[in-house]
């Protein structure tokens, strides 16, 4: 693929380890971010030790405090911020954008209040004659092992399969691999509640419990997903997917999970407040959580585990009362998700 010019908004060890992908395989990258600190840093020194300490950063991605800058001429603008900062770092975009560049979305959550998937935030706030179609890439990944170049696939979802491919080329290389899919509403949903089976997963580990716990959640946890993701319009197939099954498994089993490092600390008996306080970093999970449990509401599907990390997480619940809870609830077959 030929050289483009890629803007990376969001400078967190996501979108850092991103840049750093997009940077090797020869694109002229840009980050973003609203940090003077953090962006003299990546500057002078080639580093941003706050989200990925071990990295040395490509010597040719710029930093830019200037959304205009840092989007000017840009063949592709990826987002990599907080579900809650898209919808006014997206509407800025849209007053400021000059050309109509490829739009790629790596966030992983629901907004709250709308319940609305990413790409749909996106694709409101940037008209469409200032952008191509909007893709979404998501998977199991952790940017600290993808910055060190461990073997890591994932898919990039588009409606339009062009779309898809033009990314997928951007990014594939040798430890990076990038499957295409069209279904994005499965894609983003996988990517957004697999942070709430995470929490849960965490807990369990922080309350003591093993390996069958784990399994469990993680099963019955894919089973939510699935049920609200078919509800939402999503392909059921997806949810056996790198987005799906794949995803709710590294995040449910690594220490470099977020969520899990925060369901671990609230299973051994911090608050929520310290929790959060002592993470550093966004907890998507924590907001999801509540969005899911509304979505879920006005589609009227059941969501166990969600509705009881949502009590431990908003109403107080006791968290060993809630794993006891959940284990008590009236007796159910196990195939009782069906798709007409």
């Amino acid at each position: 693929m030929e050289k483009q010019r890629i803007a990376v908004l969001g400078p967190g060890s996501w979108g850092t380890a991103l840049a750093q992908v997009l940077a090797e395989n020869g694109h002229v990258v840009t980050i973003w971010g609203n940090k003077p600190e953090q962006i003299k840093e990546i500057n002078e020194q080639h580093t941003n030790r706050h989200y990925l300490p071990n990295l040395k950063m490509d010597s040719g991605i710029r930093a830019e405090q200037s959304l205009e800058v840092a989007i000017d001429q840009a063949d592709v603008v990826l987002f990599v911020l907080p579900t809650k900062a898209i919808r006014s770092v997206a509407h800025e975009f849209n007053q400021i954008v000059k050309n109509k560049p490829h739009i790629v979305h790596a966030s992983k959550g629901l907004e709250q209040g709308t319940h609305k998937r990413i790409s749909e935030v996106l694709a409101e706030e940037i008209a469409p004659n200032n952008r191509e179609e909007i893709v979404v890439l998501s998977g199991p990944s952790h940017a600290e092992e993808v910055s060190v170049h461990d073997i890591t696939t994932i898919t990039a979802a588009s409606r339009e399969q062009e779309a898809a491919q033009y990314v997928q080329a951007l990014f594939m290389n040798d430890y990076f691999r990038i499957y295409t899919n069209t279904d994005v509403i499965g894609v983003e949903t996988g990517a957004a509640l697999k942070n709430i089976i995470a929490i849960g997963a965490g807990a369990l580990a922080g309350l003591g419990f093993g390996d069958d716990a784990k399994a469990a959640i993680m099963t019955r946890g894919l089973a939510e997903i699935s049920r609200l993701g078919v509800a939402m319009g999503a392909n059921p197939l997806t949810f056996i997917g790198l987005s799906g099954v794949g995803d709710l498994i590294v995040t449910c089993t690594s220490v470099h999970s977020r969520n899990w490092r925060a369901g671990n600390l609230l299973g051994k008996g911090h608050s929520l407040d310290e929790v959060l306080e002592n993470m550093g970093m966004v907890v998507e999970g924590v907001a999801t959580t509540k969005a899911a449990k509304e979505l879920a509401a006005l589609l009227h599907v059941e969501m166990p585990i969600t509705e009881s990390i949502y009590q431990v997480l908003y109403e107080g619940k006791d968290i060993h009362q809630a794993a006891r809870d959940i284990m008590l609830r009236e007796g159910k077959v196990e195939n009782e998700f069906s798709i007409e």
